[in-house]
């Protein structure tokens, strides 16, 4: 734990944080201690989870959301966010051996989840100029150009996460603590 990021409860969070924390509890069992970390923000937290919610209504998938958040964990270095994402990807159905490759950073055993995992990495390592091959492929992989954008909106949810995780040390919720994770080094491309 970071004594510069404390991890919040309801008797130190921001007034201004609890409603959000009251609707993650509601929505999600329990406040995972990112949320915690970002209630000393309560703009960050409104903002993570406002883009959390938009994305989980767009058109990819389920496994395909996970396929986005999970390699901008990867290619982010995310030990906080990729063990609860492998407990998600689970939850949705992903297969196992593509939870497995997500977690190494190598490739899914499906042809469009492998190009929208190498599209969502592009856009990381370009720094969101991947080049229009890159996006070709993407598309010709049978997504559609809103999608395109649909992933930099995950990618921007991730980023809040990824970055706060990064800065706080957020510590890891016991609810996925069997799901550690250290990233390996880094595959092959």
């Amino acid at each position: 734990m970071s004594a510069v990021f404390p991890v919040h409860g309801r008797n130190s969070a921001p007034e201004a944080s609890l409603p959000a924390l009251d609707r993650v509890e509601a929505d999600f069992g329990m406040i995972p201690n990112l949320e915690r970390v970002l209630a000393a923000s309560p703009e960050s937290l409104s903002g993570y989870q406002t883009l959390w919610n938009l994305f989980d209504q767009c058109s990819l998938t389920p496994v395909e959301k996970q396929v986005v958040y999970q390699t901008a964990n990867f290619e982010n270095n995310c030990s906080y966010c990729v063990p609860w994402h492998t407990f998600l990807s689970r939850e949705v159905g992903m297969k196992e051996d593509d939870v497995e490759a997500l977690r190494n950073g190598t490739p899914l055993t499906d042809d469009k989840l492998e190009a929208l995992r190498v599209f969502a990495r592009s856009l990381i390592e370009s720094r969101g100029h991947p080049g229009d091959a890159a996006l070709a492929e993407f598309l010709n992989a049978g997504f559609q150009p809103a999608q395109a954008l649909e992933v930099i909106l995950g990618l921007a949810t991730k980023l809040i996460s990824n970055f706060t995780n990064g800065i706080a040390h957020t510590p890891l919720d016991p609810e996925v603590k069997s799901l550690a994770w250290t990233r390996p080094e880094r595959p092959s491309k």
